[in-house]
């Protein structure tokens, strides 16, 4: 199994996972032309996808989701709250239960539900049988049910989207700092840090893709020295999503 990242922020965002000939979009929040343009940096065309997953309705995450499936007639798996933003014609809209795994070719998939300011929201794990790969990001807090399941993963991909000082004197109105700081926002790079000191089978993990940094509360090297700082003795690679260039292909051996 690989993963890539077309981008990550509040810009646009997408995730590619790949497994033989699966090969699923989890979340499209770019243009048509941009995201064709990021898959052909990545070496596909749309043709070769299976399917798009969805996490939720906001457009970072959904601008092109429907331009994307309606070319290249690809079935979107969502929850029913998600799809109440995209009942769009000529969609192939496939609802996903929260309690329960289901299957794209040869990815066993499992939603899980997390805080956020959206209908239904949810992450993915996404397991081979052999390797597990979890998509963590757009969460407010993390969860006993988040540990639970993200718990033994071989690689995860993570959101540390802000520093609480540089959200607080930053240029955002009162109501959106409280809104990004509050529990259905994101998590700050404490928050994520303090769930890789607790997470389940830790030592497991090959990498940690640290992702969906803002590009006004943030600044990379403050979110990477968080993550560091909690994974004393760790010895797998930290890697950045970035906004623009994404993330290269990353094996999980």
């Amino acid at each position: 199994m690989r993963y890539c990242s077309l981008g990550s922020g509040s810009r646009g965002n997408g995730t590619l996972i790949e497994q033989g000939a699966t090969r699923v979009l989890v979340d499209c929040g770019f243009s048509l032309r941009s995201t064709e343009q990021r898959l052909a940096e990545a070496g596909l065309r749309g043709d070769q996808l299976s399917a798009i997953l969805v996490t939720h309705e906001h457009s970072d995450h959904i601008q092109g989701v429907g331009k994307l499936a309606r070319r290249y007639g690809l079935p979107v798996y969502l929850t029913p709250g998600t799809g109440f933003e995209l009942r769009e014609d000529g969609l192939d809209l496939r609802w996903i239960d929260l309690h329960g795994r289901f299957e794209v070719g040869d990815l066993e998939i499992t939603p899980v539900a997390v805080p956020h300011d959206a209908r239904e929201p949810c992450q993915y794990i996404f397991d081979n049988g052999q390797r597990r790969f979890g998509v963590l990001t757009d969460t407010g807090t993390i969860t006993p049910w988040i540990v639970e399941h993200y718990a033994d993963l071989d690689a995860l991909f993570l959101e540390a989207n802000y520093d609480p000082h540089m959200l607080s004197i930053g240029p955002y109105p009162a109501f959106l700092k409280a809104r990004v700081g509050g529990d259905l926002g994101h998590l700050s790079n404490q928050q994520a840090a303090g769930f890789l000191q607790i997470a389940g089978g830790r030592e497991r993990l090959q990498h940690i893709a640290v992702a969906h940094i803002s590009e006004k509360n943030n600044r990379p090297e403050l979110a990477l020295a968080a993550m560091q700082d909690a994974l004393t003795g760790w010895s797998g690679n930290l890697l950045m999503a970035h906004q623009n260039q994404g993330l290269p292909w990353q094996s999980i051996e």
